[in-house]
């Protein structure tokens, strides 16, 4: 594979026509959260063209509680691409990051272009997400194949329809520059950040392309940026294969395990798993849910998928697979799927995969063009997860018919000349492989990797005092841990 180019900063200096923009200052109100003010700031809804028209960005921040001198703000985000950096504050960060970081730095928030509170990009109403969401995901004929082109064709349609402009412009380097915007308008020289999972993409690009503005920058569940999309998807599909190989063997020594006894391996258990999907794929089965669904393959799979983010899930993803494949009753994974997609009781989605899909489609060419791409690349997918890999392949297919075409391209970040960044790697993380972390960080001209040796994705506050010891270290009082710390 050819290497790809490397990122390159932006001039020092901020163009005129930039100026209005670093020289707001926002007007903060109180925003019904304790402890927590609100704002709107601008940006360009084109970089390029600035005097074409603004993108309102959504902040939020809670101030420093003290004591202690106050170091600066400190911007969250949690990844997606799509997630709610302002819930993730409002519900999280802002109230359950370490004592000592919250007493020293306002933390901030704000939600990218085309994301929950920031001009959000919509495409399907209730209804017709509960439609896409049940459709086929492994198509076995020709009438299946079309229903699935059909399903991501209209999806793309509807997020066309909703925000032709703004679709152009959600990139990941566009929202790295709104977050220039957003240091600038808080008074901070530089930029401290902790990222998670796409957060730390998000995070990168920033280094790369202001390496002199970059502060103290956590990068946690960390993304590799010069993989191109079949690539990336492609090892990702390896990464919930790991994750569930551990899984199964967690399961298979337990006596409530549905997927096999003591004596069964993890490919035992796999396949077993696998059986229980195809099944799922000719008659799905009862929830008991109010609308009437019922659990399919493409839920189920999901529902798997959304536990083995978070090795905490795995009791509940083990009772889930026991009333499911025992007693007929999918309740527990349709409710698991239900978390995955952000759909609440009433029937309502939030815009997480809109903007996944928005931002995902803008930045990289798509993984395949074709079903008949998918099917050549089936075997690949299918080695790096016997269990996953089919369904993981065909989700790949939905850039092809989006109706913007990506402006961005895979590309190496060095980052030359910023100040030491933290790239943090789970040895089993399910979403952003281990790999990546290390592949980041020998890009990060001062990259400082930390491994954790665990389950589930990202490390931060997840409950290793190594990690988090090291990690606040670094936030506090600027010492980054050693380049090759091990956690466990």
């Amino acid at each position: 594979m050819e290497e790809a180019a490397a990122l390159a900063p932006l001039p020092r200096s901020t163009p005129a026509a930039l100026t209005p923009y670093y020289e707001q200052k926002p007007a903060w109100r109180d925003c019904g959260v304790p402890g927590f003010q609100c704002a709107t700031l601008k940006a360009p809804l084109d970089y390029a063209e600035p005097s074409a028209g603004d993108v309102r960005l959504a902040v939020t921040r809670k101030k420093a509680t003290g004591p202690g001198k106050r170091l600066g703000s400190l911007l969250v985000n949690p990844g997606g691409p799509g997630g709610s950096a302002i819930g993730y504050a409002q519900a999280y960060a802002g109230i359950g990051y370490p004592v000592d970081v919250r007493a020293r730095y306002d933390v901030v928030a704000v939600d990218p272009r085309g994301v929950a509170r920031s001009e959000p990009v919509e495409c399907l109403d209730g209804p017709e997400m509960d439609t896409y969401t049940r459709t086929d995901g492994t198509p076995d004929d020709a009438k299946e194949t079309d229903a699935l082109v059909a399903a991501y064709k209209k999806f793309a349609e509807g997020c066309g329809a909703d925000a032709p402009k703004l679709l152009r412009h959600v990139s990941t380097i566009e929202a790295a520059r709104d977050m220039d915007i957003v240091r600038a308008a808080l008074g901070d020289e530089k930029l401290n950040y902790v990222g998670a999972s796409y957060g730390t993409f998000l995070g990168a690009t920033y280094a790369g392309l202001f390496p002199n503005r970059a502060g103290r920058l956590v990068l946690d569940g960390a993304m590799d940026p010069s993989l191109p999309a079949r690539r990336l998807n492609l090892e990702q599909t390896a990464g919930f294969d790991t994750a569930f190989t551990a899984f199964a063997k967690d399961c298979v020594r337990r006596s409530d395990c549905p997927l096999g006894g003591r004596d069964a391996g993890p490919g035992q258990a796999g396949k077993k798993l696998k059986a229980f999907f195809d099944g799922l794929d000719a008659r799905p089965i009862p929830t008991g849910d109010a609308d009437g669904r019922r659990l399919t393959e493409s839920l189920a799979t999901i529902g798997v998928i959304a536990a083995l983010y978070d090795e905490g899930a795995w009791p509940q993803l083990r009772e889930s697979l026991t009333a499911a494949m025992r007693e007929n009753d999918g309740a527990g994974l349709l409710v698991l799927s239900d978390s995955y997609y952000e759909r609440d009781a009433d029937g309502g989605y939030t815009n997480l995969m809109f903007a996944n899909a928005a931002v995902n489609c803008l930045d990289l060419p798509p993984a395949f063009d074709s079903p008949d791409e998918v099917r050549r690349a089936l075997p690949d997918f299918e080695k790096a997860s016997p269990v996953f890999g089919e369904g993981l392949a065909w989700a790949s297919l939905n850039c092809a018919y989006w109706p913007v075409r990506a402006t961005g391209e895979a590309r190496r970040i060095e980052a030359k000349g910023a100040a030491p960044i933290v790239v943090v790697g789970t040895t089993r993380d399910p979403a952003t492989p281990y790999r990546w972390a290390e592949a980041l960080a020998g890009q990060l001209s001062s990259a400082r990797l930390l491994t954790y040796e665990g389950d589930g994705h990202t490390a931060y506050g997840r409950g290793s005092a190594c990690v988090d010891s090291a990690i606040n270290a670094y936030l506090l009082h600027g010492r980054p841990p050693a380049d090759g710390k091990r956690c466990s």
